[in-house]
């Protein structure tokens, strides 16, 4: 059947796989940000501690760990934005000069068609286009978060003291969510990659991906010390 039915340079195989990598980035990115009650994801966890972190600054004096850690979130996801930057222009290039990939691909047993070279290495650009948007989008959030915490009074009995440091640590929040949208987004790029040999390579690639993801938020050692207490 899948030598059968075609969609221009793509088979039915092609298009399931196709679709199993989209569902999975989504399904995925859906139960760790949602997850059960009873088994919060490390992202569900770490919620909880960016709440005590802007408790704990509302009374420390001086604020200067404050500002050196918010200091360096942004300097990490400024890193990943750039990273994503450069990794879009080399898909790019790739894409521009598929004539030479394809010649390369040749030698290894991998689509020598330049259109179908080209059609596969579009959910890698977009995957790492996505990343860099998240990206962007978290290091604006660190810094408006940097404003909060700076807008936070001196006195922690000031009647809006707690208020600001709570509103504080939401946008921080909303900043980590999409840094780790950014993060899984670079994931399933590099499980994309695997369409390169193949539905069958992407679906064992994608497969692989969501295996490391699940176990990072759901199984890994870390998230037991973050569960201790």
């Amino acid at each position: 059947m899948n030598d059968l039915i075609h969609f221009g340079p793509l088979t039915f195989g092609d298009a399931l796989a196709l679709a199993l990598l989209v569902a999975s980035w989504l399904v995925l990115g859906f139960v760790i940000e949602h997850p059960p009650a009873r088994h919060p994801s490390v992202s569900a966890i770490m919620q909880e501690f960016r709440r005590d972190w802007m408790r704990q600054f509302l009374t420390r004096q001086p604020r200067i760990f404050d500002a050196t850690m918010i200091d360096s979130l942004r300097q990490g996801t400024a890193f990943f934005a750039s990273a994503s930057m450069i990794a879009i222009g080399g898909g790019v290039a790739l894409m521009g000069n598929a004539g030479v990939a394809v010649g390369l691909a040749e030698d290894l047993t991998l689509p020598a068609d330049p259109v179908a070279f080209q059609i596969r290495v579009l959910p890698v650009i977009a995957f790492l286009a996505n990343a860099l948007l998240k990206f962007v989008w978290a290091h604006r959030l660190f810094g408006y978060c940097a404003i909060l915490m700076a807008a936070v009074p001196n006195d922690p009995a000031a009647p809006d003291a707690m208020e600001r440091a709570l509103q504080a640590a939401e946008v921080n929040i909303h900043a980590a969510k999409n840094f780790n949208r950014g993060l899984r987004a670079i994931y399933f790029a590099l499980g994309a990659l695997g369409w390169l040999l193949g539905p069958i390579g992407m679906v064992a690639t994608v497969t692989m991906v969501s295996g490391v993801l699940i176990r990072r938020e759901f199984a890994s050692q870390s998230r037991g010390i973050m569960l201790r207490g």
